[in-house]
């Protein structure tokens, strides 16, 4: 087995006119260096909408246009699952739908941020220059030590950005308080370490126009950067993408292929790249509290939303046509803490889930053995679907999953139920 750490990576952008078409644009990720010889990470557009990623090697003296177009080419020409091609006609037909729908609702970005201000200014910069024809745009302060996010907001962006400050610690503590402050028919979240593709907004908030029952849109999440070893092991593993099918989870027709919906949250989106119908946000109870980043549960916040929101009975889209780019943890260690988290955010939320809607428990205990036998059955797959570009192959000699992260993630869901209950007692019992 090859234990040589995982190469760097540029990361591009390639629109193609059609599947087999020409090179319409070529560029990198968003304030990214030149793609030259070497690695590349390339998400394919086909005339500006996400459709695939692809990953090459462009040798020195090539075009990395035409070497990574001729690999895009060979990428959307393979046939898709029964799955892929049902979820892309249902998502044609869709598109065909919302062409003549109403511009999408007045919505509110919310970012909720603790002592980031470089990176804040360059998510900031990213969401001021949205499409959307109606929106605001307002910064949480989470439990500031200094006045470096409160002085950015009022030096930078005056009349353009909204400050709100939470002194409760916690990820989800400052999103309720983004709830609380704006009055807009959809809440957007993303996370200051994003970078907003232009269309971001208007493509979350757009089903909302469409779909009187839909609660929630989640949208694709890819690497601003592949620099380090552990940026690139955490993308080859699946990252934080859901694939490029739209799909509609609805309580009322369960997905066949997923026998624990709705406890399997975590396939559902990403709180980096999140939207909520307001009204269907509060009824549900908003955002609990004692989970998330910044409280000893460690996260689990978006997840508890998600199957809140879904448990009241409202539908959740998960469309690709959403993008942002994540700048991912650069270091080992970072990546260390990352895998304990997801453990314990995981089963942190699960907790939640079941002591704030105890309810759910039967629902639980009647979908786990066919879930676990589901499980069993399945390559383990920590991510990016349906067989797109990712750098590296889960499982093969190329980027191998460490044991030690599988460990720590591990250890992180025996600790997950501690770290929320701790967090309810330091916090109270949630409302």
């Amino acid at each position: 087995m090859n234990s040589r750490p995982p190469r760097p990576l540029s990361v591009a952008e390639l629109d193609l006119a059609a599947p087999d078409g020409p090179v319409l644009s070529f560029r990198p990720a968003p304030g990214g260096p030149e793609v030259g010889a070497g690695g590349v990470y390339a998400l394919v557009r086909l005339r500006g909408r996400p459709a695939a990623t692809v990953v090459g090697t462009v040798p020195d003296g090539e075009d990395p246009a035409g070497v990574l177009a001729a690999l895009a080419r060979e990428r959307l020409a393979r046939p898709a699952t029964l799955s892929d091609a049902e979820r892309l006609a249902e998502a044609a037909a869709e598109t065909r739908a919302e062409a003549g729908a109403a511009a999408p609702p007045r919505t509110s970005v919310v970012v909720a941020t603790r002592e980031r201000p470089g990176q804040l200014a360059r998510a900031l910069d990213s969401l001021l220059a949205q499409d959307h024809p109606d929106f605001e745009v307002v910064v949480v302060d989470n439990a500031p030590r200094t006045a470096d996010t409160r002085d950015l907001v009022a030096r930078k962006y005056a009349d353009r950005v909204r400050y709100v400050r939470e002194d409760v610690p916690g990820l989800a503590a400052a999103h309720n308080a983004g709830v609380a402050a704006v009055r807009s028919e959809v809440i957007a979240f993303t996370d200051d370490d994003v970078v907003a593709d232009p269309h971001w907004l208007t493509a979350l908030a757009g089903p909302f126009a469409a779909d009187p029952g839909l609660g929630c849109v989640t949208g694709l999440i890819l690497p601003a950067r592949l620099a380090t070893p552990a940026q690139v092991l955490l993308e080859s593993h699946g990252g934080f993408a859901k694939g490029f099918a739209p799909r509609l989870y609805d309580p009322a027709r369960p997905p066949a292929d997923e026998p624990l919906f709705p406890f399997t949250a975590g396939s559902f989106g990403s709180g980096a790249n999140m939207a909520f119908r307001a009204e269907a946000l509060r009824r549900a109870g908003g955002f609990d509290p004692a989970t998330g980043t910044g409280t000893p549960a460690k996260g689990g916040d978006d997840l508890y939303a998600f199957v809140a929101v879904l448990d009241a009975g409202h539908r959740l889209r998960y469309t690709p046509d959403a993008l942002v780019w994540h700048h991912h943890r650069e270091t080992w260690q970072d990546l260390r803490n990352q895998a304990y988290g997801y453990g314990a955010g995981l089963t942190a939320y699960l907790t939640a889930t079941l002591i704030r809607r105890p309810a759910l428990l039967p629902a639980l205990l009647a979908r786990m053995p066919r879930g676990l036998a589901h499980a069993r059955a399945v390559t383990a797959e920590r991510g990016t679907a349906h067989g797109d570009g990712v750098p590296g192959e889960h499982g093969t000699r190329y980027h191998p999953w460490p044991a030690s992260l599988s460990r720590l993630e591990r250890r992180g869901m025996l600790y997950g139920p501690v770290g929320y209950l701790k967090a309810r007692l330091s916090t109270g019992a949630p409302r």
